[in-house]
């Protein structure tokens, strides 16, 4: 009866913790774990650990889980425009949206490399904006070293493609420039960039890739 017992007794912590709910992610409530096994097609063209090879295509380990779950919500309402994007979410629930936001923002994201070239033009308003521009510093909402806020949902720059960050600062600007400025980050990052030069745009791309 003895050995019964202290068999029960070393059986139910197993138990108990087997049976405990999953962690959700604080800004999302996604599973991590169950959004790892959604994520196969999204490795195709972002990684299989959210690292994309292909500079076209945005990294997406470490990346702020609100503002994953936030694009992909985007991209199903047809709020942000990408006929890729919206032919892989298009068979998405919410509950896949937020666990994938919650599995990529674990991931370990891969370093970049800025050029040299790019550091006196892009530090300067990374690091401290132009006030007579009416500029404000990218770190400001990015962090000093593009981490991001998660909270707020705006994403991580640092180790971004280059490619990428470029494409996305011109689509904004263009954007900021017709005076078609969408509601929320959006609509700051469009009035923001439509004060940006071809060169300037190109030098910040290239300065978050190397910020770590």
């Amino acid at each position: 009866m003895k050995r019964v017992l202290l068999v029960l007794a070393l059986c139910a912590p197993l138990s108990v913790l087997a049976e405990a709910p999953a962690k959700k992610d604080p800004f999302t409530q996604g599973d991590a774990a169950a959004g790892a096994t959604k994520s196969a097609a999204c490795g195709a063209c972002h990684g299989p650990n959210g690292n994309s090879a292909m500079p076209e295509w945005p990294k997406l380990a470490g990346q702020s889980s609100r503002f994953i779950f936030e694009q992909l919500k985007a991209f199903k309402t047809g709020a942000r425009q990408n006929p890729v994007m919206q032919g892989q979410v298009a068979a998405l629930s919410e509950q896949d949206m937020r666990d994938l936001a919650a599995h990529y923002t674990l991931q370990k994201p891969a370093p970049g490399v800025a050029s040299k070239d790019a550091v006196a033009t892009a530090q300067p308003l990374y690091r401290a904006g132009n006030k007579d521009r009416a500029l404000p510093a990218c770190a400001a909402c990015h962090g000093p070293a593009g981490s991001g806020n998660g909270a707020a949902a705006y994403p991580r720059l640092g180790g971004q493609h280059a490619t990428y960050v470029a494409t996305r600062l011109r689509a904004y600007r263009d954007l900021g420039l017709k005076g078609e400025l969408p509601d929320g980050n959006q609509k700051m990052m469009a009035a923001v960039a439509a004060k940006l030069s071809d060169k300037e745009i190109d030098a910040l791309a290239s300065y978050v890739n190397g910020l770590q």
